[in-house]
């Protein structure tokens, strides 16, 4: 874990670019000074303007109306910590948020799923290459046959961080692919598989349909148990995204959700809407190009550094 624990530590500098709506809005509610009516209500109003929705938004305003009561808070600035901590509370309730991926029964297989453009093969590299660092032998899986570009940015990848990708032509069966992946892995001992697919429109039936052959497939060699199905959000997308993510849960059973482009939008509310929505972890959030850059999400640094938090009132 020192691998992680050492990434983790950029988190809060890397999330600058987010906080802008949060710390330079919301975090900027509370003050010195008593709060009243106007200020649930400015409260509620930049919730749903980051991001958060209109149901859960009212939800956290309700519940953190009632823990000032039973607290006893008075002013806006003790209310932070509060509002933090609720936050914080709130992510780490969903079983696996922020926790890396554990190899208990090698190979693990990921299976890399999410719509074109949502940083799939760039998800996969970086894990690869963290993954390495920690000593880990990878394979990863070329499936996406659709795009010769895609293989041979997975290729890139490979040749950069020295890790096996196993491809075929393009137009090939991505089952196919995925089937003489894991049988490399398994062959050459390795911990890990990534399986990168293609990206799915959420609404195409028949590419859907293909995504599910690949699970079948993987699903028959290695047994169910050691399948993490991640789904790529593009953090960009807000709502759209959470419409991608239903219908794939629809067709998979989703295991983590990688947050992708975190660094270019200042709508830090995803994160809660996937939370409470989905009920599915997020692992990590992607907050730059380097492989570093692919952070474990932690929700006790990401709640004290969207809102501006400082160390010494953690």
């Amino acid at each position: 874990m020192a691998f992680f624990d050492k990434i983790k530590k950029s988190l809060n500098e890397s999330l600058k670019g987010v906080k802008e709506l949060w710390s330079g809005g919301i975090a900027a509610l509370f003050t010195d000074g008593s709060f009243d009516e106007c200020f649930w209500e400015k409260l509620e109003e930049m919730l749903i303007s980051g991001d958060v929705g209109v149901d859960l938004s009212e939800e956290i305003v309700k519940e953190l109306k009632t823990r000032a009561k039973e607290e006893g808070i008075t002013t806006k600035r003790d209310l932070k910590s509060v509002f933090v901590s609720m936050i914080s509370e709130r992510l780490s309730s969903v079983e696996g948020m922020g926790r890396p991926f554990e190899i208990t029964s090698p190979p693990l297989v990921l299976l890399m799923i999410g719509v074109n453009g949502s940083g799939k093969t760039t998800s996969s590299g970086k894990l690869a290459s963290q993954f390495l660092a920690q000593g880990k032998k990878v394979v990863m899986a070329a499936a996406d046959t659709f795009r010769a570009a895609a293989t041979e940015q997975l290729q890139l990848w490979g040749e950069r961080v020295g890790v096996r990708v196993v491809a075929q032509k393009q137009g090939s069966d991505p089952a196919a692919v995925a089937f003489d992946a894991w049988q490399a892995a398994k062959a050459s001992f390795a911990d890990l598989l990534i399986i990168d697919t293609a990206g799915r429109l959420h609404a195409k039936h028949n590419l859907m349909e293909e995504l599910r052959k690949i699970y079948r497939v993987i699903e028959r060699e290695a047994g169910a148990e050691r399948i993490q199905v991640v789904l790529v959000l593009d953090a960009v997308m807000g709502q759209n995204g959470l419409t991608q993510a239903e219908t794939f849960g629809g067709i998979l059973p989703l295991s983590a959700v990688i947050l992708a482009k975190y660094d270019n939008t200042a709508k830090g509310g995803i994160v809660l809407r996937i939370a409470s929505e989905l009920k599915v972890p997020i692992r990590y959030i992607g907050l730059g190009e380097s492989a570093e850059d692919l952070s474990p999400f932690d929700p006790a640094v990401f709640a004290a550094a969207l809102l501006d938090l400082g160390g010494d009132e953690e």
